[in-house]
Parts: C-alpha cells; sequence; structure tokens
C-alpha cells in the first residue's frame, strides 16, 4: 500500500520536469495606449512562443519617472525621441541594440532614421515604430458656425483670443504635454521653437494665457482624443494620430460627428516614437525578436491601419488599407513635411523656464 502513493509521486515529478524546464519566456512592454493592433502581440506569441505582458501609458512623464527609478521590468518601452529618448539615451538607461538580430532593420526608411540620429549617433539605441505631427483636430461643421471668418489652417484657430472665446461655446480642449504645445506656440509666433530665449518663453506664455479662460480642460492625449470621438469638444491641439482615431471612431458611432485634422500652416511639429529596450531589461533578446518582428512591412502595415499613425518602413505603405494611406491626415504630403520641424532637447535652465511657464497655463495665471 505504501509504495503506490510512491510511485505516483515519482510519475508526477517526472511529469512535470518537462513543463518546468520549458517555461515560456515573457516579453514585457510598456508603451502608449491605444497603440498596436492586439492581432499583431497574438500573432509573435503565436509565433515565437514568447508571452507578451502588455502595460500603457499616457503621458511621456509616466514614462520617464518608471525607467528613471530604474529596475522598471520592462524589455521594450516606447518613447517619444525628443525629449523622453534623448534624455534616455545620454543617461545610458537604454541597451545599445544588437542589430544582428535585428534583419528586418534593413526595411526602415533612412532619411527619417537620418532625422532620429539627430538625437542617437548611429541610431544605437532605438528604431521608429510610428510618427506623426501635431496639430488641430476640429469638428469643421462647430467651427464654421461659430467663427465662420476664421481660417482653418493655422493656430490661430485656437491661439486668437477672439476666435478661441467663440469656439468655447463648444469646447476646446489642449494636451498636457508642454514638450509638444510650446513649440508649435513659439513656431506660430515666428519664434525659433528650441529657443533658450526667456523672452521668447514669455511672448509664448502671454499666447496661452490670453486663450486659457477659453480652455476647457488641458488633459492627457488619450482624454483628448475620447472627447473629439463623442464630440464634447470642437477644437483640440493634440497629436495628428489621435485625431485620426478620434475621426473614425466619431464614423462607427454614427451620431453625425465629423473630426479633421489640421497640420499648422506655419509648421508642424515632427516627432517620432522609438522602439527601444532599457539597459537593465530582464529579456532583451525577446525584445529585440519583437522589434523584428513588427519591422517586417505586413505587420507594420496592420499597426498602420489599426491606429492609424504613419510607420518608418517604406515597403508597408502598400500593404496599409486604402483609406489610411492616401489619407494626408496620416501620411504628411511632401509640403507639410517641408514645412515641418523636430524639437530639440532644451537646456535644464530653459526646461525649468518653461516647466514653470507650463504650470502657470494649467492653473490661468
Amino acid at each position: 500500500m505504501d509504495a503506490m502513493p510512491r510511485w505516483i509521486a515519482a510519475l508526477v515529478v517526472m511529469l512535470l520536469l518537462p513543463v518546468v524546464g520549458q517555461a515560456q519566456p515573457v516579453l514585457n512592454i510598456y508603451n502608449w495606449s491605444d497603440y498596436i493592433d492586439p492581432y499583431v502581440v497574438q500573432r509573435f506569441t503565436a509565433e515565437t512562443g514568447i508571452r507578451v505582458r502588455y502595460d500603457v501609458f499616457d503621458s511621456l512623464e509616466t514614462l520617464e519617472g518608471k525607467l528613471s527609478a530604474g529596475r522598471s521590468g520592462y524589455d521594450l518601452v516606447v518613447p517619444t525621441s525628443e525629449p523622453t529618448f534623448a534624455r534616455l539615451v545620454r543617461a545610458g538607461a537604454l541597451r545599445p541594440l544588437d542589430r544582428a538580430r535585428i534583419p528586418n532593420w534593413a526595411n526602415l526608411d533612412p532619411a527619417l532614421m537620418a532625422r532620429a540620429a539627430a538625437v542617437d549617433p548611429g541610431n544605437r539605441h532605438g528604431a521608429i515604430y510610428l510618427w506623426g505631427t501635431v496639430g488641430m483636430g476640429i469638428r469643421p461643421d462647430r467651427v464654421r458656425v461659430l467663427a465662420p471668418d476664421a481660417t482653418m489652417d493655422g493656430l490661430a484657430l485656437l491661439l486668437d483670443p477672439r476666435h478661441a472665446q467663440r469656439l468655447s461655446r463648444c469646447g476646446i480642449q489642449v494636451m498636457d504635454s508642454a514638450t509638444d504645445v510650446i513649440p508649435s506656440v513659439l513656431r506660430h509666433l515666428g519664434l525659433d521653437p528650441n529657443t533658450d530665449s526667456a523672452e521668447d518663453l514669455r511672448a509664448a506664455e502671454r499666447a496661452l494665457l490670453a486663450i486659457r479662460p477659453f480652455v476647457r480642460a488641458i488633459l492627457p492625449s488619450g482624454s483628448v482624443l475620447d472627447a473629439l470621438a463623442t464630440g464634447d469638444v470642437c477644437l483640440a491641439l493634440t497629436y495628428s494620430g489621435d485625431v485620426i482615431q478620434a475621426s473614425a471612431r466619431a464614423r462607427e458611432a454614427g451620431r453625425g460627428v465629423e473630426v479633421a485634422y489640421v497640420a499648422p500652416r506655419a509648421g508642424a511639429q515632427l516627432w517620432f516614437d522609438m522602439l527601444a529596450i532599457p539597459a537593465d531589461a530582464p529579456n532583451p533578446e525577446a525584445a529585440e525578436a519583437f522589434i523584428d518582428f513588427v519591422l517586417r512591412p505586413p505587420v507594420m502595415a496592420t499597426i498602420t491601419t489599426h491606429v492609424r499613425y504613419p510607420n518608418a518602413v517604406p515597403a508597408a505603405r502598400a500593404l496599409v488599407s486604402e483609406g489610411v494611406r492616401n489619407d494626408p491626415s496620416v501620411y504628411p504630403t511632401e509640403a507639410t513635411l517641408a514645412a515641418s520641424f523636430v524639437a530639440t532637447t532644451p537646456s535644464q535652465a530653459t526646461e525649468r523656464l518653461r516647466t514653470r511657464l507650463w504650470s502657470r497655463f494649467k492653473a490661468g495665471r
């Protein structure tokens, strides 16, 4: 009677040993919310056997805070090139990529990668995931009714207090990102968007404070997207892809809400979101496998079709759904790209000035 339990126990141990020895590897990803096609993650796991734990953030400050503290536990993160990715590169917080493990690196657009190399010499620490511009999401029908004399191709629609006051009746929001808003305001004022001049920053502050009474809310970009999609606001300053997603959601809801994207005529801020690996990533090899996977043209095309942000893999464009690839709000025209600018990392002194400026704008004083 005693031998039987021991025999059963031994058999159980023998059966379990292969399972323990073949524990499924885990890839820990930290990305923006609403920024991938879930099918892509499922397909990666099915193809590689690597399970994905996928967390999301809604601001660069949240991401940077996690990584600056160290031991984040993430293997792959998606910081925007300026300022977060640039700061992480300089701080040694990112692991150089092993391109031998990323053969699909060759699919990346050399011209776009050259612009990203301004903050990452030699593109050693990151590959462009998606990119876009900063501009305005508008409800054209409401704008035409409330501000019929306003032009809808520039930031004057927001920054002219006369227009802002009238449009406040249907709701104005601004994304809570000094990094993206302040350079755009400076460019609209005819000033260097990367200026270190305290006088120039005071001019930007005056422009923002002049419209603050008419701004309903200053919120993370994801919240701005939701408000545009539901028609709760008729004007918002945010990322191009957020507006395009809001437009698609509004159409799907079928409630007669039309949302359009406007790239500022004076020049839109161009940004890149980078695929990067923290220096202390627990599983960097899995991260490089994922980077290589998403840089395949069909995979990148699936992502762009789903989230409506352009990617940096030229061969993917023909595979993107026709309505998305031919939309100039998604893929900017050559003229828009020529007028665009890339923000640079401000000095510490300028960063302090910007932080104080932004705090006063949010507080309204």
